[in-house]
């Protein structure tokens, strides 16, 4: 059973947000469990946040959905406006309806840079085991500079409800699609790195909408998909210290603000350790969690059981990330300006950073392009969908900082505190593509009071994106308990 607010959303006249590159945060792929709540090293913060969710649910009326343009290549601003005649300006609290409308010269002037591609020789290696091969890379860029059509995707954006609030000073941009079906579950979902909301849309209707799916009415979600701060068409925060606690924060004030007074929470990659932290803040109205990585793994491998084939299997794939599938997080959780500045600067080096990031994705992703043969929903239409939302909001530097607050954050003293327990159900799936397939034994020892995990037989690291009916399958059987 849910609450969910029947009030109009709220507008305003103007707002501009200046990207400021050296202030730029967001949440990405692996953390340790441990870094989640960051027991107090954020106090201040959290209190602050607390207090401003309290007063979240002020007046609401109606207003003229807001459009915004793309980042302006150079001076990095993104505008988002509404005729003279809207509504007075929204206050602190209100929820802005948003339409995506990127103007035709950023399309134009992503196409020249991508003409204007200076090519590397050739890999050494007949592998992955140098970096993304120059045969994938040729493909996706030719595709996207010849026949890609960004505006597929922004209608597909926009075929959602989508709204923009400010929470703890950060604008937060989010798509909120509620079910017909009443007493849906509302359901949040959070992204990660190299992705983005683009790769949830297509378990949208499958949850919302279950009896098209398979599912029954009883099934139903009411589903929010924010995009994490920093990332997309979010405002990006100007101080340091917005790791998974601080967002998990964020979220929960958003699902208030919202209206929902009972809710479950998703994540996968970074959105796992949001979901993770949020089980352990375990905010009023938030009835359990379901993660799909295990990230506290890569901190506690010693002490995960190692006796079954299973077991064994997993611990080499965590060895494995750690030898030789971890150069993207040294650079990110290091020196994450450095590379930013190629990010921003070149499409096929934002694209190039991005498909590197596991061997699973990897080669599916590759497949899509140099082998004709996508896997499942990992068509090369989706996989550019996300690699354009980077480039056009100029998110590419953004996305790799939350690697390097994890860096500081083992760094202090704060890192060799017990997190506290996680106080609300859990729900685990593994799939067999990611980094590293959590056994039950693994999962259950970062989560002793697990309430419910399977193993599937497909699907990778992104893999709602990937296989969407089978992931909302999952959502369905690991919330039941507590609808």
């Amino acid at each position: 059973m849910s609450t969910r607010d029947t009030g109009s959303h709220v507008g305003t006249n103007h707002i501009t947000r200046v990207r400021d590159g050296t202030e730029r945060f967001s949440i990405c792929a692996l953390g340790l469990v441990c870094l989640l709540c960051a027991p107090g090293s954020t106090e201040a913060q959290s209190t602050a946040t607390r207090g401003a969710a309290r007063a979240a649910l002020a007046g609401h009326s109606a207003t003229t959905p807001n459009t915004t343009s793309a980042r302006k290549e150079h001076a990095m601003t993104q505008t988002l406006e509404t005729p003279a005649s809207a509504a007075p300006a929204a206050g602190e609290n209100d929820v802005r309806p948003f339409r995506v409308n990127i103007p035709e010269k950023e399309i134009a002037e992503l196409r020249r840079r991508i003409a204007a591609t200076r090519w590397p020789t050739r890999e050494l290696v007949a592998d992955r085991s140098q970096g993304v091969q120059l045969e994938t890379l040729k493909a996706l860029v030719s595709y996207w500079g010849t026949e890609y059509d960004w505006r597929k995707a922004e209608a597909r954006l926009n075929a959602y409800p989508q709204f923009v609030t400010k929470i703890d000073g950060v604008d937060i941009h989010f798509i909120h699609v509620k079910s017909r079906h009443p007493n849906a579950m509302p359901l949040i979902m959070t992204h990660g790195w190299p992705g983005s909301v683009m790769e949830l849309l297509t378990v949208i209707d499958p949850l919302t909408n279950p009896t098209a799916h398979g599912g029954s009415a009883q099934d139903a979600f009411d589903v929010v998909l924010p995009s994490l701060p920093g990332y997309g068409f979010s405002g990006e925060p100007s101080e340091v210290g917005w790791d998974s606690g601080r967002i998990a924060l964020a979220w929960a004030q958003l699902m208030e603000r919202l209206g929902y007074t009972n809710y479950v929470a998703q994540g996968g990659d970074v959105g796992a350790t949001v979901t993770d932290a949020m089980g352990r803040q375990a905010p009023k109205g938030l009835r359990a969690i379901h993660v799909n990585l295990l990230a506290g793994a890569t901190g506690i491998a010693d002490r995960l059981p190692a006796k079954s084939d299973e077991e064994r299997a997993a611990h080499k794939a965590l060895a494995t990330f750690k030898a030789s599938g971890f150069g993207y997080f040294l650079e990110q959780s290091t020196r994450p300006q450095t590379i930013g500045y190629s990010l921003l600067d070149s499409p096929a080096g934002l694209a190039a950073w991005l498909l590197d990031h596991d061997t699973d994705s990897y080669y599916k992703i590759s497949r899509a392009f140099a082998g004709g043969a996508p896997a499942g929903s990992l068509t090369r239409e989706a996989i550019v969908d996300n690699i354009t939302l980077y480039w056009l909001t100029g998110t590419g530097a953004a996305a790799a900082r939350w690697y390097w607050e994890l860096g500081q954050f083992l760094a202090s003293p704060a890192a060799a505190m017990a997190p506290p327990p996680v106080k609300v159900p859990v729900g685990f799936t593994t799939f067999p593509g990611e980094i590293w397939a959590a056994p039950r034994s693994w999962v259950e020892t970062v989560y002793p009071g697990l309430t419910y995990y399977n193993a599937v037989d497909r699907g990778g690291h992104f893999a709602a994106w990937e296989e969407p009916a089978l992931f909302a399958s999952e959502m369905r059987a690991a919330f039941k308990q507590v609808r």
